[in-house]
């Protein structure tokens, strides 16, 4: 069995869940049992228990969480980010590469913070309801097994970033996770919570593609959702597995990390990740490394995705290169006791579906619109987090003043980082950010509302029709490349 020489650095495994919001996890205080082999892994090292992603959504939240800055030194901003990153924003990949790493991810190719990888992975990680149901992270395993197999039978250190897929839309988990959260008839007649939420049209279609025909009951949405989490953390227990039996767990760096959450039947942000509410911002970290990080311990102090990359590397032990900035800190610090926290109040932007920016303190929550959005919520909202924690009471109207004062703050910070990067604040100008060239920002909500869309409608109009046809055999298990990453794309 292979096993990493006692003089080598450690090996790092970075495991980035999509769409994964920190309070459906059990270790999280989860009311379900959804991640018993992510809860076991957790007892084993250090959870974070306010971890936010400052920058919504996947595109910007890596371009963070492997980079260790901010967006201003990142520059990325929008889901659909044109051209490639910064090259002074140097990523995880490159820096360990430098220092001697073989490096591989699995399902990032095209994300402009996976520059630097030596070896580029796919697997399957979508679906539909014609496909049937979606074992993504098996077909994750499929792939990365062998390539841990590959990784730890080599002479060097090894960094492997695996991109899980379960919690994204379409939430298809294999039997029998559909329905091990749910007893019930998801089609009653009698259930109208699924009207609000096909009365989108900008996603309708897209949720009339994997969701049951007929589906009525949102509950049974939510235990799909819980249920790919559950499908996840079981396939998860693989690759924990495989880290043992290869004698490595214990010399291995392994970081379980959410991009961003996911809004389920939350401010009418249905079934996605816009919106710059907790349930988005709000993700899990999770640190096992026996060495230095202590067992069982729970940080309660906040920190962000930018802290991330300077924690690796003082657990590695490798200097920040001499060309390489950070805006984030070693966690470490919070893990020793040195400071109970990071920055308590903090900047937050969204250019996912809408076009937004905010403040948050550990009780109120800013946020602002650079330009209308397709649920029409007003301009300004307020939200205080200690008596309202699900936000949903918008106190902007009543508390002007807080408004006021929290804008102030925000504003200052904005300009403070304009002049120590000499760069602007890329939520401003984000380009044709919602996919449609020349359009520019939108004018009024309606124009938004009547824009932006996803989803078939003729798959959408076939799949509801009684006579909808057989699904067809299920993919192949995945796809193997040795390159570079090509261009960015969305």
């Amino acid at each position: 069995m292979p096993r990493t020489a006692r003089n080598r650095k450690p090996n790092v495994v970075l495991l980035g869940v999509d769409s994964l919001r920190a309070d459906h996890l059990s270790s999280y205080g989860y009311h379900r049992l959804t991640t018993p082999h992510i809860d076991r892994f957790a007892q084993g090292g250090t959870l974070f228990e306010r971890t936010y992603s400052a920058h919504i959504p996947t595109t910007s939240a890596y371009a963070s969480m492997l980079t260790g800055r901010d967006v201003f030194g990142t520059q990325v901003v929008a889901l659909r980010h044109k051209g490639p990153m910064r090259p002074e924003a140097r990523t995880l990949a490159e820096i360990l590469k430098d220092a001697g790493y073989a490096t591989t991810c699995v399902g990032f190719s095209g994300n402009p913070a996976s520059r630097g990888f030596e070896t580029y992975l796919t697997f399957p990680g979508w679906g539909s309801w014609a496909e049937g149901r979606s074992p993504k992270a098996q077909n994750l395993n499929q792939v990365a097994i062998p390539e841990l197999e590959r990784l730890a039978r080599g002479r060097q250190p090894f960094f492997l970033f695996l991109r899980h897929m379960d919690p994204h839309a379409p939430y298809l988990p294999p039997e029998p996770f559909e329905r091990m959260f749910y007893h019930g008839n998801e089609c009653d007649p009698t259930n109208k919570s699924m009207e609000p939420v096909m009365a989108f049209k900008p996603f309708r279609d897209f949720f009339a593609s994997w969701m049951p025909p007929g589906i009525t009951d949102k509950d049974y949405v939510i235990a799909q959702y819980d249920g790919a989490i559950a499908y996840m953390d079981a396939a998860i227990q693989t690759i924990f597995t495989a880290l043992e039996t290869l004698g490595i767990l214990d010399e291995t760096i392994v970081v379980l990390n959410g991009d961003h959450g996911e809004t389920l039947y939350d401010h009418e942000c249905y079934f996605d990740h816009h919106g710059l509410y907790d349930t988005t911002l709000h993700v899990p970290l999770i640190i096992r490394y026996p060495p230095k990080v202590p067992a069982g311990k729970r940080v309660a102090g906040y920190n962000q995705h930018k802290d991330l990359v300077p924690t690796i590397l003082e657990l590695a032990e490798i200097e920040r290169p001499e060309n390489v900035t950070f805006e984030g800190r070693s966690l470490m610090e919070l893990i020793r006791g040195e400071v109970a926290s990071h920055e308590a109040e903090f900047y937050i932007t969204e250019c996912t579906w809408m076009r937004k920016h905010g403040w948050r303190t550990p009780e109120w929550k800013l946020i602002v619109a650079l330009e209308p959005d397709f649920h029409f919520k007003p301009p300004v909202e307020l939200y205080n987090l200690i008596e309202d924690p699900d936000e949903n009471i918008n106190l902007a109207d009543s508390c002007p003043d807080v408004v006021a004062h929290l804008r102030a703050r925000m504003d200052e910070w904005i300009a403070t980082r304009e002049r120590e990067t000499g760069l602007p604040n890329p939520i401003f100008h984000p380009g044709d950010w919602h996919g449609h060239d020349g359009v520019g920002p939108f004018t009024s909500s309606q124009q938004a509302y009547d824009t932006l869309h996803i989803g078939s409608p003729r798959q959408a109009a076939q799949l509801q029709a009684r006579d909808a046809p057989e699904p067809p055999p299920a993919p192949a298990a995945g796809s193997r490349s040795r390159r570079r990453a090509p261009g960015a794309r969305a």
